[in-house]
């Protein structure tokens, strides 16, 4: 695993500890990742991830969206999208791998294998389901700068407690996350789905 993508696995590691909230990761089989990365092209940097900190039970907790993350041997089963697999979408690419899914909505976030960059890395999107097209919304320029933003948002979450919240709450809370999201990766601030 690379500095920057060890970093954003710290924090969200971290972060989860200091909230109190259970989570476990772990390590994927090199057969698991091998056929991951056949079958999906599943990028360099992904594949560090799991191999390193395969998200078992992860569930990120905010009080706008709860992301969970996907085990590298789940991943197969859940490209899907609406309970129909997603290849059977009108709209959905096949360089489209769903790694997450909402908790609160279903919406998935997915990594757009076709745009690789020199890291080895891709952006994240996600889309909203029950429409009648796929109107992918870019959530973070890369893999890496996604896990620095769930972890930021958990971190910014510390202060808001885990009841429900008003639309005055949710707007300052997506007020207090915007500047850091900025300084994390400022294309998914211009994006507007984190905030």
């Amino acid at each position: 695993m690379d500095s920057d993508l060890a970093e954003s696995v710290a924090a969200l590691k971290d972060i989860f500890a200091k909230r109190g909230i259970p989570v476990s990761f772990g390590k994927a089989e090199p057969a698991v990742i091998d056929e991951l990365r056949k079958t999906f092209r599943i990028p360099a940097r992904y594949r560090a991830f799991i191999t390193a900190a395969d998200p078992t039970d992860v569930e990120t907790v905010t009080p706008v969206e709860r992301v969970r993350l996907f085990a590298s041997y789940k991943l197969a089963d859940e490209q899907t999208l609406g309970g129909k697999p997603a290849a059977e979408i009108p709209n959905w690419r096949k360089n489209w791998v769903i790694i997450a899914r909402s908790a609160l909505l279903g919406d998935p976030y997915f990594l757009d294998t076709s745009k690789l960059d020199a890291e080895g890395d891709c952006p994240v999107f996600t889309c909203m389901l029950g429409t009648d097209t796929i109107k992918p919304v870019l959530c973070a320029s890369s893999f890496q700068q996604f896990l620095r933003i769930l972890a930021t948002s958990m971190e910014v979450a510390t202060g808001f407690g885990n009841g429900v919240l008003d639309d005055e709450d949710e707007a300052i809370f997506r007020e207090a996350l915007a500047p850091k999201i900025k300084t994390i990766d400022s294309a998914a601030l211009r994006a507007g789905h984190w905030t």
